[in-house]
């Protein structure tokens, strides 16, 4: 975290560690990451998530949905940095909610909720929708597609920050019609590089602008089928 310039107490440098252990000692009964030494770990999953924190809009955010949360990336690390922020992972594989609801016990996390739900039902939710003043997603899908799963959920005035790969430029263009659609407007893309093989990793912000309309997002599948 020290290129980042983030100072752990001594308390959260243990949860991370704690977190670490867990994730090494499930993967072997679950497949949970392909990424699974000490180093990596660390690189991918920590320092990945945590480039969130260059983020004005998550500095800000109360409330953030952590959306296809998988093995709590970035939720937890954020959770851990952020004690004060009201976190929310959604998965729809139980067997990661299992793991997660561990980890937070383990780590003694507290107002952090898990939803097992696919992104097209919580969408439809009226606890949910329209309600996150910051939504993130790691790795999910192809913006066009995420697009439908997030900014239903991203409160009017709120944020979605996707990260994306080298790639991101032509998912940016095949997902004009979708922002447009959905009430999203681009405000920034914020580039790094990880510190392994020098990975480039961009995270979007987008803004929500408009409310989003009653029928997005279609019946789950329907969005991976056919995109916006």
């Amino acid at each position: 975290a020290l290129s980042l310039g983030i100072e752990l107490s001594a308390e959260q440098l243990a949860k991370f560690a704690r977190f670490r252990e867990l994730l090494q000692e499930w993967n072997k009964k679950i497949n949970l990451t392909a990424i699974i030494e000490d180093e990596e770990i660390a690189l991918k999953h920590f320092v990945d998530s945590l480039l969130y924190l260059q983020q004005a809009a998550a500095a800000s955010a109360e409330y953030i949905l952590d959306l296809g949360t998988g093995a709590g990336f970035p939720g937890i690390p954020l959770k851990i940095l952020w004690p004060e922020k009201k976190v929310v992972l959604m998965d729809s594989l139980q067997k990661r909610m299992n793991f997660l609801a561990v980890v937070i016990d383990e780590l003694a996390l507290t107002d952090i909720e898990l939803v097992h739900m696919r992104a097209e039902d919580m969408g439809k939710s009226p606890k949910y929708r329209e309600k996150f003043d910051l939504v993130l997603s790691r790795a999910v899908a192809p913006l066009p597609v995420l697009l439908e799963y997030a900014l239903p959920l991203v409160k009017l005035g709120g944020s979605f920050a996707p990260t994306k790969g080298k790639d991101y430029k032509e998912e940016l263009i095949a997902a004009k019609k979708a922002l447009l659609l959905l009430g999203g407007e681009l405000i920034a893309e914020r580039t790094a590089m990880l510190p392994v093989k020098d990975e480039l990793r961009v995270t979007l912000l987008i803004k929500k602008i408009r409310s989003c309309p009653k029928a997005y997002p279609r019946l789950a599948g329907t969005p991976k089928k056919k995109p916006l």
